[in-house]
């Protein structure tokens, strides 16, 4: 009788054991695959990030943001890149472009939610045939499961590395804006924008006018000019009217490009603004995206 206890007592320890690790390797397997998942839609995001230019006109930013980013996001945030593009992660430039993202730490929040941190890496044609990297920039990103599917729920971008830079601090409307050390000595260019009404009209009191502030590189000369960097500050008001096509600035088909904003103004990079070609042009790209502006919140000017 003692034999067929003990017997008995055996069989159910090792059918209870064998049941917590079937259990137990089951449950691993399905974190495992939703590493995997998670990590995917990672780098497949990743590699979308250099289809399309942030800088582009507004109707083909809306088209290609849906196109490429549209089954990778969840609705709110994808609506909110819309509002505001350049909140976005993506290609500014020709070159260096987003070429993808490197995973550094995948960490599971809940059973819904995982927080994946890593570099998105940007390249040039160099760095495309030989390797490596142009520049890194840090990225955090937000994973939910949203009806038995992956989404990217929120994303956080960090700063470049911020060596070899300068800043011009604009104090009578509240942004910074970093430079590379070579223009040290830079100078400021003061001028106007001017906004017609729709329809031709130009009546001096239906013209709207504003700051245009221009950064000019220290080699720039008369004989041989060089690209400056353009920045066009409009009140909110004015912006607003702008966005609503109740004015329109230059014959460009397009207008200009939000690059930040505070709680008075809005800058914008004017359309069209390199098409010259002037020397320099390709360097003013690169600088611009790095998202170098940084709006002063809850600005007050100083008069």
């Amino acid at each position: 009788m003692k034999k067929i206890l003990i017997l008995a007592i055996v069989f159910i320890s090792i059918t209870t054991l064998y049941g917590f690790n079937v259990g137990a390797a089951k449950a691993t397997q399905v974190n495992n695959s939703d590493t995997n998942v998670v990590s995917n839609l990672v780098k497949s995001f990743g590699s979308k990030l250099q289809n399309f230019s942030l800088l582009a006109p507004k109707d083909i930013v809306e088209k290609e943001m849906q196109k490429n980013y549209g089954n990778m996001v969840t609705p709110q945030l994808l609506s909110k890149w819309l509002t505001y593009p350049l909140s976005a992660p993506g290609r500014m430039t020709s070159s260096p472009w987003p070429d993808r993202i490197e995973i550094k730490s995948v960490n599971k929040l809940s059973s819904s939610e995982y927080e994946v941190k890593g570099e998105v890496i940007e390249v040039t044609s160099v760095e495309k045939v030989n390797g490596g990297s142009a520049a890194k920039r840090p990225i955090t990103l937000k994973i939910k499961k949203t009806e038995d599917r992956w989404l990217i729920s929120a994303v956080s971008l960090g700063e470049y590395e911020r060596s070899n830079l300068i800043d011009y601090k604009n104090t009578q409307y509240g942004f910074d804006f970093s430079l590379p050390v070579s223009w040290n000595n830079y100078k400021i260019i003061v001028d106007k924008w001017k906004g017609l009404p729709i329809g031709g009209s130009s009546q001096e009191e239906k013209v709207v006018t504003g700051p245009l502030i221009s950064i000019r590189h220290p080699l720039w000369t008369k004989e041989k000019p060089r690209q400056d960097i353009p920045i066009m500050v409009f009140t909110i008001s004015q912006w607003n009217k702008l966005m609503k096509e109740e004015f329109h600035i230059g014959a460009a088909p397009i207008g200009p490009n939000e690059l930040a904003r505070n709680n008075k103004y809005v800058f914008a990079l004017p359309a069209r603004y390199n098409y010259a070609f002037l020397t320099g042009y390709e360097e003013v790209e690169s600088i611009l995206k790095n998202k170098p502006i940084k709006a002063i919140n809850d600005y007050v000017k100083n008069n």
